[in-house]
């Protein structure tokens, strides 16, 4: 319900043949670069905070540019960079070899995770030098859980690195070892008697990015999809050893195509799901300067923890499986959902809160239809248009936020009929608190059963998500408010002492502690509080929430187990280290300030 920023999106082509031929078949030069174009425009919903696409042209003489690059901040970010491209593309003088017509693209949208802002932190990140195969640029879906270790190794090694964000350290650290693999190659040439030119052509040709890969990732604790290309023709996409982040690829005679969603390939290439296959944990899919193709383990598979959320809400709801499994998502709380009811078929009228919830719905209706043929469905929320909020008072601004939903007046029976409502999540609840609750109950229903189709969300992510703090989590919230009800406050102490011992310990030995606030009462209870504390004041209705079980979850999306939002199980160390920090945060700097 309310916009959670996530994971960015990856968009790569790598075009098999010369310029030439796509200009022949398809009329244009700039084949790949609307397709490009065409991918980022499917994958908007994974970042809107800005964009970037670079280029590398394969042929090209010295004195000639040949990897190009171009940035822009904002939601309309992809149209600027692609404006900005196609105008310098026009304005090449006759003669001339024009910018970001070559053979490699990449492109990348992004959400801040880390509150880290401008122009700067948008990918990719480009690293040169005067030696075509020492040119890296990446971009990536990712967000790393070691950054201070990282920073701590090359420091201890000599090195001064000038930031310390995840994309900077690891383009330096990716771009040492691309440098140590053009050496071993320089060596092994004139070994072989070559000089010149010759040696630059050896390097070009035998370039092995799997070695670079190698002597990278392993350093690396997080969730991520790391994508590259160099100037001398080596493309890559990485995928991290949990499979936390997805990355799905298409190849042909033509092309090899890579993204982060499947369907941005099928729309964009015209493609069966068949015909797109997925990079496994810890693999990367490598292309080479001659245009052959690997899948190469980089680092052993782990535990595998493909992200649910990705299937409950991040990824467009136009995949084939995801589109199942959002139906089985609501198909799983028919029992719950009747019971909260009392059976009451004839009196319940069932909706949902738009949008990405609309396929859950679905799946809801169909399913309790099969026991009650006459299920009364409608659409009841609506999203109206984005209000502009210039009255800056405090009062007066929440009430128009408060707006941003509207009702459909007449689709139930006042005083007599109850309304379920499903929504994908419930994370802070603000938006039920300030503007749903209030809404539908304009429409007097008796009682209001909002519905989530994941379960309480509890834990901050630390693999690419925009949830880091415990206040953000309503459920959490909620458990704190039970633990002062039952005077077993010491309890928030208690746990703050655990985090606090393992500040300095190994990641590895890092436990989750904070999970025994949760475990002091159960679900049904923290459920019930949380209803307290978002029922606003005056509401007729008697309201009541409706969770996923976890159970339930694994159920829908048996192939994406990774749920540590839901149960604090983090597949990685880091992941641990990350919650330790929210926890000792919130208690020192929000808990400890309310006593």
């Amino acid at each position: 319900m309310e916009p959670i920023k996530h994971e960015c999106g990856i968009a790569l082509i790598r075009l098999l043949k010369p310029l030439e031929f796509y200009k022949e078949k398809y009329g244009t030069e700039r084949y790949a670069l609307n397709k490009l174009y065409l991918m980022m425009e499917k994958e908007h919903n994974r970042g809107q905070e800005g964009a970037g696409i670079a280029s590398v042209k394969m042929i090209s003489e010295p004195g000639q540019e040949y990897m190009f690059r171009e940035k822009a901040l904002g939601k309309d970010a992809i149209s600027e960079v692609f404006s900005t491209v196609h105008r310098q593309i026009e304005h090449t003088p006759k003669g001339e070899s024009a910018p970001f017509l070559g053979e490699l693209y990449m492109g990348h949208l992004r959400y801040s995770t880390t509150g880290r802002s401008g122009i700067q932190y948008v990918h990719p990140f480009l690293r040169r030098n005067n030696w075509k195969a020492k040119n890296l640029c990446i971009c990536g879906n990712f967000n790393m859980t070691n950054m201070e270790e990282v920073f701590a190794m090359l420091a201890e090694q000599g090195q001064y690195p000038r930031n310390s964000a995840d994309a900077y350290i690891l383009l330096e650290l990716m771009g040492h070892r691309l440098d140590r693999e053009v050496e071993r190659n320089f060596v092994d040439a004139k070994k072989e008697g070559l000089e010149g030119r010759q040696i630059t052509h050896y390097i070009d040709t035998h370039m092995d990015i799997a070695n670079v890969l190698r002597t990278t990732m392993p350093h690396f604790d997080g969730g991520y999809v790391v994508c590259g290309i160099t100037g001398s023709g080596e493309m890559f996409a990485m995928r991290d050893p949990n499979g936390i982040r997805p990355a799905f690829w298409y190849a042909d005679d033509e092309i090899v195509a890579i993204a982060s969603e499947r369907p941005v390939l099928q729309t964009t290439f015209g493609l069966e799901c068949e015909q797109i296959q997925e990079i496994g944990p810890g693999a990367a899919l490598i292309i080479r300067q001659d245009g052959s193709r690997s899948l190469q383990r980089i680092i052993p598979a782990g535990r595998l923890a493909a992200c649910s959320f990705e299937r409950i809400y991040f990824s467009r709801g136009n995949d084939r499986d995801i589109h199942r499994e959002r139906k089985r998502l609501g198909a799983q709380l028919r029992d719950r959902i009747l019971k909260a009811i009392d059976y009451d078929i004839p009196h319940s009228v069932f909706s949902y809160i738009p949008n990405t919830a609309e396929v859950a719905y679905y799946g809801m209706v169909d399913s309790i239809r099969q026991l009650y043929p006459e299920v009364r469905a409608d659409k009841v929320v609506s999203k109206d248009i984005k209000l502009r909020t210039f009255i800056t008072e405090g009062e007066s601004r929440n009430d128009l936020a408060g707006h941003v939903y509207d009702i459909t007046y007449g689709s139930l029976e006042p005083g007599r009929d109850k309304l379920v409502v499903i929504d994908d999540s419930i994370v802070r609840g603000t938006t039920l608190r300030e503007s749903i609750i209030r809404i539908l109950d304009r429409l007097h229903p008796v009682k209001i059963v909002i519905v989530s189709s994941c379960p309480q969300v509890r834990y901050p992510d630390c693999y690419g998500i925009d949830m880091s703090k415990m206040t953000e989590f309503i459920a959490f919230i909620a458990a704190v408010a039970l633990l002062k009800d039952h005077k077993r406050e010491s309890l928030l102490e208690e746990v703050y002492r655990l985090c606090k011992a393992q500040e300095n310990v190994p990641a590895d030995q890092c436990r989750n502690h904070v999970r025994r606030i949760y475990d002091a009462f159960t679900d049904e209870e923290i459920s019930r509080k949380i209803v307290q504390l978002l029922k606003p004041e005056g509401i007729g209705a008697e309201v009541e929430i409706v969770y996923q079980t976890l159970d339930g979850l694994h159920a829908a999306c048996p192939d994406h187990p990774g749920d540590w939002y839901f149960s604090g199980d983090y597949p990685t160390p880091g992941g641990f280290r990350i919650l330790n920090k929210a926890y000792i945060d919130y208690y020192e700097n929000e808990y400890l300030k309310t006593k």
